[in-house]
């Protein structure tokens, strides 16, 4: 079976319900989620590189956020959007693996953007005085490299071992994208090391930025904590509040699907799970900064 089954040149993906009824009302719904996430994340994108009152660490970081959301979003939805409208919704075996790369590259950046949007807020927050110094151009540019350089490390360590196995003639994948753990089903050989990586590689790309966030976090709480003005805490909390609420959208939902045994999370319910990173995330990022931008807008027309 092994050898007959060496061969496979496509997939054929089964996409999110195969309920007759669901599929036109579904594909109108994620269009226009798409279309929310591609105006909404390119639209922050043109804002921040025209106003140059934004050229800052903060919005510097929010610019690539928008960035990576829109890539990703670019990567997964499309294809996904065919699922409703095509009998099958055929994938080559390249077109897989490109998608796969591309979806991890940008999603273990995407983690690691906010960890470094984190640090950001921890230096302006506790060590205001030196912020400039501390968040210069060039340490900026940094720490961006290393964000792309872990999503491609990611990217490729997944990859790269999802190409050594060997895929069974059954090439219907239970997922709307070529994911790790649909794929992994669908092999004929042993599938021991790439669980292993996931859990190691997954592992670091959730746990380092999880730490770091938390314990900028933690520094930034103390430090507000020591504010003795109401002003100032509730200033100091606004500027956290959309990063928190980023942070935990994308890092749940990942985490959910990604570090439990697959025997406990079926794939069905790990498709919804996926629908919030992949989906979901890219479009409420945009307006979730927008609104606060809105309100920084609206409280400096007030105070001056």
């Amino acid at each position: 079976m092994v050898a007959d089954n060496s061969s496979v040149t496509e997939f054929i993906l089964a996409g999110l319900t195969d309920q007759p009824g669901f599929q036109i009302p579904l594909f109108c719904l994620f269009l226009g989620f798409y279309v929310v996430t591609v105006a909404g994340n390119l639209g922050l994108i043109t804002l921040i590189g025209l106003n140059s009152n934004l050229h800052t660490p903060m919005y510097f970081f929010l610019f690539n956020l928008s960035f990576i959301d829109f890539c990703y979003s670019t990567v997964i939805t499309p294809k996904m959007l065919m699922s409703f409208v095509s009998k099958k919704n055929i994938i080559s075996y390249p077109g897989c693996m490109t998608q796969l790369f591309f979806f991890l590259f940008f999603v273990v950046s995407e983690s690691f953007i906010l960890s470094a949007m984190a640090y950001d807020r921890y230096v302006a927050i506790c060590n205001p005085l030196m912020y400039t110094v501390t968040m210069s151009p060039q340490v900026c540019l940094l720490l961006l490299l290393g964000v792309y350089v872990m999503g491609f490390a990611g990217a490729m360590a997944h990859t790269a071992c999802m190409m050594r196995l060997t895929f069974c003639a059954n090439n219907l994948v239970n997922h709307y994208m070529c994911d790790i753990l649909p794929l992994l089903e669908r092999s004929c050989t042993s599938t021991y090391v790439n669980e292993l990586v996931v859990f190691i590689v997954v592992g670091v790309d959730i746990g380092v930025p999880t730490v770091t966030i938390f314990i900028s976090y933690a520094l930034i709480l103390s430090s507000i904590l020591r504010i003795n003005s109401t002003e100032g805490r509730s200033k100091a909390f606004s500027t956290c509040s959309s990063h928190i609420m980023a942070v935990s959208l994308f890092f749940g939902s990942g985490a959910f699907m990604y570090l439990k045994p697959s025997s406990l999370l079926p794939m069905n319910q790990g498709k919804v799970s996926s629908l919030f990173y992949t989906i979901v995330v890219p479009m409420l990022n945009p307006l979730i900064y927008n609104v606060k931008l809105a309100l920084d807008k609206t409280l400096r027309t007030v105070l001056f």
